[in-house]
């Protein structure tokens, strides 16, 4: 299903769909402040084996983003941070950035994985945070990348639709997509390690 969202006002019945879609362990795609994900509700684990195999990635191997609505959510996924790493997140967030920090140990159990870390984002997108909001923990987040050489990230959700529509639930329209990614900043030994620069700057 193609869904249409108004990026400035998100309509309510349409991400009501979209909640009901996740809980029942639907994969969908969504807009962020950056490119366009592809994700499903972190609890679902048939949901994030669909999403590893849509990807073709090794799921004990996946490096996935958490999407989140605020900083709440910190505690019940990540070690605690040190004052200086919070600070810097709570004013580059919501924004472009994807934050690597220590998992606690319900990482683990969530994916099956034994990953010691994982990305949190926050993205500055209306569809994005209320979709969270309203479903109350966060979905997990993989970019949608281009065949294309020369573009590496598909912009245009109709197209993200023609190729997407058989393999994913929903696509959600919400406007065009950037063409740059998220800036990864690696805080898991206490310091500010970018390991890739993207749209976001510190």
């Amino acid at each position: 299903m193609l869904l249409r969202i108004n990026p400035n006002n998100p309509q309510e019945a349409e991400i009501a769909k979209v909640i009901k879609c996740l809980q029942d362990g639907g994969v969908i795609i969504y807009p962020t402040d950056t490119v366009y994900g592809i994700g499903c509700d972190i609890n679902k684990q048939r949901a994030v084996e669909r999403v590893c195999k849509i990807k073709g990635i090794d799921q004990a191997k996946a490096n996935f983003s958490f999407i989140c609505s605020d900083l709440s959510h910190l505690s019940d996924f990540t070690k605690p941070v040190n004052t200086a790493t919070y600070k810097v997140m709570r004013k580059a967030l919501p924004g472009p950035f994807t934050f690597i920090l220590n998992a606690n140990n319900n990482v683990p159990k969530l994916f099956s994985n034994k990953k010691k870390t994982v990305g949190i984002r926050i993205p500055d997108n209306k569809i994005c945070l209320e979709i969270v909001m309203q479903l109350g923990n966060p979905i997990m987040s993989s970019s949608i990348h281009d065949d294309d050489e020369l573009v590496e990230y598909t912009t245009d959700p109709e197209l993200i639709y023609e190729k997407y529509k058989n393999l994913v639930d929903i696509v959600i329209a919400g406007g065009f997509g950037n063409n740059q990614a998220s800036t990864v900043v690696d805080c898991s030994d206490g310091g500010f390690e970018i390991l890739r620069q993207g749209l976001g700057v510190l």
